[in-house]
């Protein structure tokens, strides 16, 4: 950029002299929408909409894209990379994050019962959305300012963990910690020089005072002060449990399928001590839009993936369930205390589209259905076992 962009033959292929520029044997195009339409359309062409009004749709959320999210997360993001003659101004980010918020609302009103943005599959559109997303949950947006927007931050972490998406961007995470505006430093004021005078006699020194020998107390009191001890988990503050998970784990993991309603799910049973630990159901609120099998298989994993810092106190079996669409997401969790971790609450927005029943230990038709999970039965509530993925 500055160099090369700005040849005859640059300007030739685009004559604004920006990037990208998409050179073909017939000739170039730029702006990023069209060349990712112009790729679309030399395909198969579903990418674009299989009918005319699909078609409308997916440039409607094309245009969508463009103006209501790139646009205000580029006016956000730029001025924080400090970059030659892109200026710092308070009032224009505050104004481009309130813009990325009215686009976040309609896009998460939208995708509360959609998959994708049309029809029943990946389009362009789909494409262009989450790359224009990208910038936003991976550098300024961390999970409260997206804990508004639970649909769209499902959509996008579905979106990115398909293999065609996750082979160019690899693994996805949302920051933790945005990128905001550094604090200027102002440069130091040099003093003004004094004038020389002219030396002075000295006075006799006083003779200095013999040194106090310190003791080790006051060196200890010289030390730095040692840092903060970090603040303890509330689960690890809990009264100890007779129940240890890892052993729970270990069962579960090398008890063969032949025996395992025999040994491991017996095992689970005399082990589990109810004052420590707590299961719960979760059935997922949105399973009509579960129309693509491996798009649901992949919500779960995502799920799993950001459940990953609860790991050391938990143990779960998610299932998918159904001969054919729309599939059902159901699962149990085992969790040390007797509710839900707060933790998990505070960071995992997933939470959100489930719906959580506590299982009642006295009722052994619930006790049969989380021995169902856990050992994967062929039926489970009466329907296919389809996959089932194992959080331990």
């Amino acid at each position: 950029m500055g160099v090369t962009n700005k040849t005859p033959e640059f300007l030739a292929m685009n004559p604004i002299g920006k990037v990208p520029v998409l050179k073909t044997s017939d000739g170039s195009v730029f702006e990023s929408n069209a060349i990712a339409k112009y790729v679309a359309r030399i395909g198969e062409g579903e990418l674009l909409g299989t009918t005319p009004i699909d078609m409308a749709h997916v440039d409607q959320w094309i245009f969508f894209s463009m103006n209501e999210i790139d646009r205000h997360v580029m006016t956000w993001l730029l001025p924080l990379f400090g970059l030659p003659g892109v200026h710092y101004n308070q009032t224009i980010e505050n104004n481009a994050i309130q813009g990325v918020k009215r686009g976040l609302d309609s896009l998460n009103a939208y995708l509360a019962s959609k998959t994708f943005l049309v029809a029943d599959m990946v389009t362009v559109a789909d494409i262009i959305l989450t790359c224009d997303l990208l910038l936003g949950f991976t550098m300024i947006w961390d999970a409260p300012f997206t804990a508004p927007y639970p649909h769209v931050t499902r959509y996008f972490f579905t979106m990115v963990n398909q293999p065609e998406f996750s082979k160019i961007l690899g693994e996805v995470k949302q920051t933790t910690a945005p990128k905001k505006k550094e604090k200027e430093t102002k440069p130091k004021e040099e003093k003004p020089k004094k004038e020389k005078q002219p030396k002075q006699p000295k006075p006799a020194e006083a003779p200095k005072p013999k040194p106090v020998e310190k003791g080790p107390e006051d060196a200890a009191e010289e030390d730095e002060a040692p840092a903060p001890p970090k603040k303890p988990n509330p689960l690890d503050l809990l009264p100890p449990s007779p129940m240890k998970i890892d052993d729970w784990k270990r069962l579960y993991s090398n008890t063969k399928a032949a025996v395992f309603r025999d040994v491991a799910i017996k095992g689970f049973w005399d082990m589990l001590d109810p004052e420590g630990y707590s299961l719960w159901f979760c059935d997922y609120k949105y399973n009509d839009e579960n129309t693509v099998n491996f798009v649901t298989m992949n919500k779960v994993s995502g799920f799993l993936q950001r459940m990953e810092f609860i790991n050391k106190y938990a143990f779960a079996k998610m299932c998918i369930l159904g001969d054919s669409a729309p599939f059902e997401i159901k699962g149990v969790w085992l969790f040390r205390g007797q509710e839900i971790p707060q933790r998990v609450l505070e960071e995992c927005y997933d939470i959100e589209l489930y719906e959580w029943k506590k299982v009642d230990l006295s009722d052994e038709a619930q006790k049969n259905r989380v021995s169902d999970m856990f050992e994967e039965t062929d039926l489970i509530d009466g329907k296919t076992l389809l996959e089932c993925k194992c959080f331990k």
